[in-house]
Order: C-alpha cells, then structure tokens, then sequence
C-alpha cells in the first residue's frame, strides 16, 4: 500500500508492517484486559453481556450527584438503551477491572459496552449518545473540546462531589 502526499513525499506500508502493528495492538490489549492478579477480565465478566448486549453505566452508589445523574440519564431514555450498576458492588468492582481500574476505584463514572469502556468525561459524552434528543448533539458538539480539558473540569467536580452535593448512607441502586 503506497500513498503520494504533496512535496513528494511518498508513504509505503507494507503488508506485514500492517500485520506486525495490529500483533502489537493485540498484545497490548490482551495486557490491558488482563489484570494483576492474571484474569482476564473480559473473559470473566462475558456473562454480563450474554443476554443483554446494552452498556453497563457504572455510578458511585452513595453519591447524590451521581444518583441524581443516573436518575436524569433514567427519565431521558425511555428505549432503556443503558443499564446501571453501582461502583460499590460486585458485579461493579469486576466491570472495574475490566475496565483497567482498581475494583476500589470509585472517582468516575464508567460506560462498559461489550467491547469496550469509557472513563470521565468520555463516558458523560457515550451516555448522551445513548439518551434522548438533543442530548446525542450536545455530545458531538462538545467533544470539540480537548480531552484535557473536559477530563479537567471533571476531576475537579468528582473530586468535590460529596462537599457540594452531599452523600447518602446507602446505595439507591437503580434496576431496570
């Protein structure tokens, strides 16, 4: 595969250049996947995804910014697109891992679909994507922001989310 850019600057990828990058790509994956303790995650929460294909939002359960997220993603999405489980449970602490995260780790909302998981904002924007109008183009516009920046703002509410919104002594799990 060759390609000619503008200069003359001539660009060619070999097929197993190609077949060297995606082996690299896999066995970086298979490390991601695979936890300290040797699991591997995908394989072991496989069953999640068995019956029921749609993504897993995963909320810190004590928190009252975070239920209060999970109840307005609820009311917006009357096809019932997402599914929810609290960060603090066991089916969470193993969606976690899968994820690449400790099983401890509460500082974020998590998106996990069958193939893949999203973080922070990442996560906010997927789960618009998932919800009713317009909330799927406010999510396009705002990936116009840098990552950086959206993962900024972010950090700093999560962090701050008990001190301005409170937190409840038990988990409000939402079932569908």
């Amino acid at each position: 595969m060759a390609a000619t850019f503008p200069g003359g600057l001539n660009l060619s990828i070999s097929p197993s250049h190609l077949q060297r990058r995606h082996a690299r790509f896999s066995n970086l994956m298979t490390r991601m996947t695979r936890g300290a303790d040797g699991v591997d995650w995908v394989q072991a929460t496989s069953t999640y995804f068995d019956k029921d294909s749609r993504p897993i939002m995963l909320f810190d359960g004590v928190c009252n910014l975070c239920n209060g997220g999970v109840k307005f993603v609820r009311d917006n999405d009357q096809k019932r697109n997402i599914r929810y489980e609290a960060l603090q449970s066991e089916a969470g602490k193993k969606l976690l891992q899968r994820s690449g995260r400790a099983p401890d780790d509460i500082s974020s909302v998590v998106l996990v679909e069958k193939d893949r998981s999203y973080i922070k904002s990442e996560a906010v924007l997927k789960i618009m994507e998932y919800i009713n109008l317009p909330f799927p183009q406010l999510a396009f516009f705002l990936h116009l922001v840098p990552l950086f920046i959206r993962d900024f703002a972010y950090d700093n509410l999560a962090d701050n989310r008990y001190n301005i919104f409170g937190k409840s002594d038990s988990c409000e799990l939402y079932v569908d």
